[in-house]
């Protein structure tokens, strides 16, 4: 399937008929697809791929050497995450991943400093640290920028949601699904799922398998090209616009059975904003065919049930 592709360069670009271009092309994507990819995010390729070598490198560690840097009760927000621990909401079936996730450094004397664990840094692959930080200011900058042109669109001010994702809770999610060594019991590597947080930004994945469900109810394979990230909604901001932009159902296959010895390596970065944010439904997203949806609840309190569901927290 070919989704939707924006140029962030337009918004950037200081030109008043490319930028209002750019905001009803990236609004209306996410009104009737949810995802789209992005030219021009700002994330070099040069720190991508060093992003990938270091991670493959990490994940090639053995198993014992990774469990060190598991940390009980930090429900899988800070560190590594050991295989089949994480399940879809709805589903009893692991999904077939580990991973290891990165979250906010803060940097100035905001409060908000004592709510975060540090992160965790792994000794044994010179750089890891490094890039992971990278990466994630990189992120976070293109995420900010995106959220400005989805303020625009719903007629907020542009800087709407800088203050909320200024030091927020964002994460960036380093996935390994590893080779299939027996006959699975389902085709699925991750069950189908929303993401939690406000927007995901996603860097092409190191082989196929994302599937988006359609408005027909269909499921359909995506790739971002190079030079592309993909984009898609999360559940904060459905809740935020009252469904306006809707939260797209997306799922990862197994791959064909010849390419069962391969490894899938993918590379999310989840927007959050910060914990006392309110999601309450947009007033001007509510009207008598529309509706109020959702119970008024705050970002930390909305993840806090969200990570008991998949099984990440008691």
């Amino acid at each position: 399937m070919s989704i939707p592709v924006v140029d962030l360069a337009d918004f950037l670009s200081g030109d008043s008929e490319r930028k209002a271009a750019f905001v009803q092309q990236l609004g209306k994507a996410y009104e009737e697809v949810g995802f789209v990819a992005v030219k021009n995010h700002g994330v070099s390729d040069s720190l991508i791929s060093n992003l990938y070598e270091y991670v493959q490198q990490f994940f090639s560690l053995p198993s014992q050497r990774k469990l060190e840097y598991e940390v009980p009760g930090l429900a899988g927000q800070r560190g590594y995450t050991s295989f089949g621990r994480e399940h879809a909401k709805g589903s009893e079936a692991p999904d077939l991943k580990e991973f290891f996730q990165y979250g906010q450094n803060v940097e100035d004397n905001d409060p908000i400093k004592s709510e975060y664990p540090e992160n965790v840094k792994v000794d044994e692959v010179e750089g890891f640290n490094k890039t992971l930080y990278e990466a994630y200011k990189n992120f976070q900058k293109s995420g900010t920028a995106l959220l400005q042109a989805i303020a625009l669109y719903l007629g907020l001010d542009e800087n709407f949601f800088d203050g909320h994702v200024h030091n927020g809770n964002s994460i960036l999610r380093c996935i390994h699904y590893p080779p299939i060594t027996i006959e699975p019991k389902s085709a699925i590597r991750a069950e189908q799922h929303e993401d939690i947080n406000l927007i995901t930004l996603l860097v092409g994945a190191s082989a196929d398998g994302l599937q988006i469900l359609t408005k027909q109810n269909e499921w359909v394979g995506v790739t971002s090209l190079p030079e592309q990230i993909v984009v898609n909604v999360g559940d904060m901001l459905q809740r935020f616009t009252n469904n306006k932009l809707r939260s797209t159902t997306h799922r990862v296959v197994n791959p064909p059975k010849e390419l069962w010895h391969t490894s899938r390596f993918s590379m999310p970065f989840f927007l959050h904003p910060r914990s006392e944010m309110s999601l309450a439904c947009l007033e001007s997203c509510v009207d008598e065919n529309h509706p109020k949806t959702y119970p008024d609840a705050t970002a930390g309190e909305y993840l806090d049930e969200r990570l008991r569901e998949i099984g990440l927290k008691k």
